[in-house]
């Protein structure tokens, strides 16, 4: 079972309209809902790969129940959240169908009591035994420490499970110094880390502050990944247009079900560069195109050098 944290969940609202004008009335042409925050985007994922995946983080209010009630409609993920009083936040995604863009609004989320952050901790200790790896995914709901993600990695590797940490700004800080198997920043989350605006540079940087591998996400241009084994750059053969909201998250799915299979590190970052890209011209976040990831897993060029880093 590989395990997903998602402390500020979320219900995904996307809406598509012709054409996205400020200050302007619009029509909306489509709405979908789905569950959402980063770590249920990548269950979703990892469930269509045919992973077995268990899903927590807090869910609370009206909101909460509806993204309870969804999840029990996706196979292959259990729903393992644990309550809270306040109500889980709505993402409201915003398509020009025009142009592909979209503009994301993104709610902070409840505020979680000290109790309520005692809870998930047992629970979350109460998981380990039974994941293979774990992923700590997304932004920190208000009232959660700063630091949680660095314990969480610390528990994670107290109990010999491989963690991955997908979050950005202090949490990032914070927990990539706990020492996590792999860190997933888009470009300006490792620039934020790092200080650098050179790729390279910025992950090396990133390691040397404790991750044991860093895969960066460079939007259209690819991967970049320093490891332990060496380093690498993952590029799609095409640019794809389209929504880009998920598009990382399905990355962090190709990263861990590779890790659980045993892959080597090309051939995992095939696997995510190819469903990256494929996500981007699906509907909603949490989603992919079979058909063109299919065709994409072998047409990603991959190059580097397997030598100590």
């Amino acid at each position: 079972m590989i395990l997903t944290v998602t402390l500020n969940t979320a219900l995904d609202i996307t809406y598509r309209v012709r054409a996205l004008r400020p200050h302007g009335s619009h029509r909306v042409s489509e709405v979908t809902e789905r569950p959402g925050g980063k770590g249920l985007n990548v269950a979703r994922v990892l469930a269509a790969l045919g992973h077995e995946v268990t899903v927590t983080g807090f869910a609370g209010g009206a909101t909460g129940r509806v993204v309870q009630d969804r999840l029990k409609a996706t196979p292959g993920v259990v729903d393992a959240l644990v309550p809270v009083t306040g109500a889980t936040r709505r993402t409201i995604a915003v398509v020009d169908d025009r142009t592909g863009d979209t503009t994301q609004l993104n709610e902070p989320g409840p505020t979680v009591t000290p109790a309520e952050w005692s809870a998930f901790q047992e629970a979350y200790e109460d998981l380990l035994p039974a994941a293979s790896a774990v992923a700590l995914c997304g932004s920190l709901p208000p009232g959660v420490p700063v630091g949680a993600y660095a314990g969480l990695v610390r528990s994670a590797k107290a109990a010999d499970i491989p963690v991955l940490l997908d979050t950005s700004g202090e949490a990032l800080r914070r927990g990539v110094a706990a020492r996590p198997d792999i860190i997933k920043p888009n470009a300006d989350e490792l620039a934020e880390l790092t200080g650098s605006h050179e790729p390279s540079r910025a992950t090396q940087d990133a390691r040397r502050r404790g991750a044991r591998a860093v895969v960066a996400s460079l939007g259209g241009a690819g991967l970049l990944a320093l490891t332990p084994e060496g380093r690498w750059r993952a590029t799609p053969p095409a640019h794809l247009h389209g929504n880009p909201t998920g598009a990382g998250d399905a990355a962090v799915a190709g990263l861990l079900s590779g890790l659980v299979e045993k892959l080597p590190w090309p051939d995992r970052l095939a696997r995510a560069a190819a469903l990256s890209a494929a996500s981007v011209v699906a509907p909603v976040a949490g989603e992919f195109e079979r058909g063109m990831y299919e065709d994409l897993v072998d047409h990603v060029t991959v190059t580097g050098d397997v030598t100590a880093a």
